[in-house]
Parts: C-alpha cells; structure tokens; sequence
C-alpha cells in the first residue's frame, strides 16, 4: 500500500497540472470502490476550480471552489489505486473507475482491488479533517509538531515494541513497514524494544531518523513495491537505498553483523542485531 513518501511523490506530480483548473466534469463508472462515491460528485464538481491539492497522511485532498460549491474531494489509493493524466481521446480501460475531466486532459483514477476511496466533504478547507477517515489521524512526521519530547510522551505508557507503534495510524500517519524498519535502523534502536523503554535521548535520534528516511524516499520518488508507480508511469527508487529492508541473511552495511527477518503484528521485521539495541 502507498505510504505517506509515495502519496507525497503523487501530490507533487499532479498538483502543477490540477492547480487553478476548472474541472468541466466528473464521471463516475462503478457505484463503489472501498466506499460508495457520491453520485452527487457529477452535479457538484462541473465548474469548481481547484484551488489546493493537499496531502493528509496518505490521502490527497483536492480543495474546489464553485460559485455555489465548496468542498474538498478525498482521494485513497488503496493498494492498487493509480492517478495518470490521460488525453480526451483514450477510452477507458477495465479499472479506469473515476475522471476528472479538466480542459486539457483528464486524471483519471485506476483501482484494480478497489480498496481506494474518492469522497466528498463539503465546507472550507479545514473542515476536511472533519470527515471521518481524517478525524483519527495522528500526527504528520514531517511537521513541527512531532518532536521527540511529543514521541517520548506519547509512547510513555505503551509497552508494546516500538515498530508496530510506529506504523500505527492514529498516533503517527504514514510511516509504512519499510520506512518503519529503515527509521529504527538509522537510529540503532530494535524493533523489538518496548517503546515505553526507550529512552528520551533515543528518541532524540529516532525522530530525525524518521524525517530523514521519510525525506529520502520523497527525494528517491518512493518505494515501487507490486501495483505503485507515480502519476506519470514512473517508479520509485528507495528500495536500492535501504540499510536492512528485505535483506534477511545479508551483512549488515553499518557493523557486518547478519540482518535478521522477524514477524511482528503480521508484517516482517527486518533489522541488525548486533547493532539495533
């Protein structure tokens, strides 16, 4: 599933050809994809500019503006999901399942699975986060606001390991397994430590970690992993760059220790023993 690197890479591809547009239309091919998409969408949109394209974890969020229409358009990948810019004249294919019909081309929404999302919530720009997929959504990592005083306190009272906390959503959004693993190996800090017995110095390095790992796969153009690739049919690059990512049995490229793989909350853990404490 595209994380917050691979969610920020699109937002960046597709906002220069999104910002000020009108859009003339909106078609709708299936009634579903992991929610119902509003019908009304065909009526509401035709008209409306766009006048931000904001990223909130990983959801992409297009703010539009009409005469008598304000609201933001909510945009989930899911696991298979894809935002290209078509030309008019190239039909649809079998997953093609939404368009945003601008003046000079179309993007255009492809979901094999159908585990992507495209809703509506109406208001000004702020009320987005009133929306109930947005609401419980915890802190940006790449924000002033997460900090490794906030980390520290907010991990004082849990005792499970530190990486399943770290991918969980409603306390940090976007840090996926890879990054997860890759943030904990910058550090030198186990996967498997108790996040309630990590010390506040430690998460002085855990947070820049963090940001750095994040920042780099933004810079690489994230991490291709199965259906992901970037709007315009590129991939990413970050798997080259990892230190112990999927690299089970292999030397470790900080100390020469051996990168073991485990299981933790259903994902694999890769990390290095000898050197993550």
């Amino acid at each position: 599933m595209p994380e917050l690197p691979e969610v920020e890479v699109c937002r960046r591809g597709i906002a220069p050809e999104l910002l000020g547009r009108v859009i003339k239309a909106a078609v709708i091919r299936v009634p579903k994809l992991r929610q119902v998409i509003p019908p009304a969408l065909v009526e509401l949109l035709p008209g409306c500019q766009i006048i931000a394209v904001r990223r909130r974890g990983k959801y992409l969020l297009l703010d539009c503006l009409g005469e008598d229409v304000q609201g933001c358009l909510i945009i989930h990948l899911g696991m298979s999901g894809k935002l290209r810019f078509v030309p008019h004249s190239l039909p649809p294919a079998k997953h093609d399942h939404f368009d945003l019909v601008l003046a000079e081309q179309i993007l255009r929404f492809n979901d094999p699975r159908r585990f992507g999302v495209v809703l509506w919530q109406p208001g000004p720009p702020e009320t987005a986060e009133n929306h109930p997929l947005l609401a419980t959504q915890g802190i940006e990592p790449l924000s002033d606001l997460f900090t490794a005083d906030w980390l520290h306190a907010a991990c004082v009272r849990r005792g499970g390991p530190i990486k399943p906390i770290l991918m969980d959503s409603h306390l940090v959004v976007g840090i996926g397994n890879i990054y997860a693993s890759e943030s904990l190996f910058r550090a030198g800090i186990s996967p498997l430590r108790a996040a309630n017995r990590i010390s506040k110095a430690r998460y002085e390095l855990l947070v820049p970690a963090i940001r750095e790992t994040l920042s780099a796969a933004i810079a690489a153009g994230g991490s291709s992993i199965r259906d992901y690739v970037h709007s315009d049919g590129g991939s990413g690059w970050f798997q080259i760059q990892v230190g112990v990512y999927d690299r089970d049995g292999q030397p470790c490229l900080r100390c020469g220790g051996v990168v073991k793989q485990v299981r933790q909350a259903g994902r694999s853990t890769y990390y290095c023993p000898s050197c993550q404490h």
